[in-house]
């Protein structure tokens, strides 16, 4: 293969079918401008897909361990939505493959298309468990109480026997080996898988309901206390999908919302 016989058209054709270090010597030694540019294109994606996976090998230090003590069916868990004024708590339990999924980190640190891209990575890959727990209930019980109601339910969810659950920052009353661990979605891959699973359902949720009560951009603010959702607040009341046990809706009541409706 002679790269100089090539025109630049029919070399990026080549790059997007292999980029072996051959070609990208070829590359690097062929003076064309256009072929330079590909060439500076191909290094940096080379090097960011060798720092997700210098990044998951880091993340997957509590795995490895567990997997050398003999556990095979490792869970993450992780909950999105506990500060939020609406909607539900949303809670994910996940089992990975042994396969690397590159890209997984904290949820709230990835892009919306990069959350959605990997959640569809995750479900059709790895084995998951959803726990959703609603504004009523999270009134009931409080916010603390129900974010565990959420992850134990996502935890039974799970078709697979869990020998042991990493969860990020809490203890739950299960009957399952568990690791609690501050940051685990930056911390473990399992967590992290938890993590865009709950945050991409939970997005899903609040757009739904956005078209319901389209007054309070809850497919923008998906629930949280935003200038946004507080002046609407201020103006329409709260529905029933707001979370009463809140400061900020607990003054309003639902009076207001009713009268125009």
């Amino acid at each position: 293969m002679i790269l100089k016989e090539m025109s630049i058209k029919e070399i990026e054709q080549l790059v997007s079918q292999s980029s072996s270090d051959e070609l990208i010597k070829q590359l690097r030694a062929d003076k064309r401008k256009g072929v330079q540019q590909l060439y500076r294109r191909v290094q940096k994606q080379r090097e960011r897909r060798q720092a997700e996976f210098d990044r998951y090998e880091k993340m997957s230090t509590y795995e490895r361990k567990l997997k050398s003590e003999g556990k095979t069916w490792i869970a993450g868990v992780d909950e999105v939505g506990r500060g939020c004024l609406a909607g539900p708590v949303v809670a994910a339990c996940v089992i990975l493959p042994n396969e690397p999924i590159l890209g997984l980190y904290d949820s709230k640190r990835l892009s919306a298309r990069r959350r959605e891209a990997l959640s569809e990575q995750i479900s059709q890959k790895a084995t998951v468990g959803i726990g959703i727990i609603t504004p009523e209930k999270i009134d009931k019980y409080n916010i603390y109480r129900a974010t565990k109601m959420a992850m134990s339910q996502a935890i039974q969810s799970c078709s697979e026997t869990i020998d042991h659950v990493l969860i990020d920052a809490m203890k739950l009353s299960i009957p399952v080996q568990q690791t609690s661990i501050t940051q685990g979605d930056q911390k473990s891959i399992s967590i992290a898988a938890a993590s865009i699973i709950a945050k991409v359902k939970r997005d899903e949720i609040m757009k739904q309901l956005a078209e319901t009560y389209p007054q309070y951009g809850f497919e923008r603010n998906v629930g949280y206390g935003t200038k946004e959702h507080l002046i609407a607040l201020k103006k329409f009341g709260a529905t029933q999908e707001h979370r009463y046990s809140f400061s900020p809706v607990a003054r309003l009541g639902r009076d207001k919302w009713s009268e125009i409706q």
